[in-house]
């Protein structure tokens, strides 16, 4: 289901988090759980993922991984205050020792001067504390933004794994 690039990075995610004890929620908003369904792709992967949050809707976002209104009014959805807030409220919900979060705008539509189509927060929080990339993909494709931000979480977990 997933291309040879990314089950080879949610295998290494797996292996890196079963070395050291660790375990992972995603928190995924233009992704749409295509993290959680990668690493879950993998046989045997629920010993590592503890679940995820599709948090597509601020709604969402503010219910299940506890993202303040207030930041979301402030700064919208698609802002690393929010992809913090999405990672450090999905940790605690789900008991993982790392939590992944995702937000961006996909496209083809829904982007603007300040926020494009192809602009993408990620967070990872884990006991070292959470970590924030932005990546700017440009006019790509849907899915292809889509792809390019599964493998970047991926590796963010895998990062993060060997600092537990």
């Amino acid at each position: 289901m997933f291309d040879v690039e990314t089950t080879r990075l949610a295998m290494a995610v797996l292996e890196a988090c079963r070395a050291r004890g660790a375990t992972v929620a995603t928190v995924e908003s233009c992704t749409g759980g295509l993290v959680g369904g990668a690493l879950t792709a993998i046989a045997g992967s629920s010993d590592v993922v503890l679940g995820g949050l599709i948090t597509y809707s601020n709604d969402a976002k503010m219910a299940l991984a506890a993202v303040p209104e207030a930041l979301l009014a402030a700064h919208g959805a698609v802002s690393e205050p929010v992809a913090r807030a999405m990672a450090e409220g999905g940790r605690p919900a789900l008991s993982a020792t790392f939590a992944v979060a995702v937000t961006g705008v996909a496209g083809p539509g829904g982007g603007s001067a300040a926020k494009p189509v192809g602009l993408v927060h990620f967070a990872c929080a884990g006991p070292a504390g959470t970590v924030h990339r932005e990546r700017r993909f440009g006019p790509l494709s849907r899915d292809e933004i889509r792809r390019l931000s599964v493998l970047i979480a991926l590796d963010m977990l895998r990062e993060a794994a060997p600092g537990t």
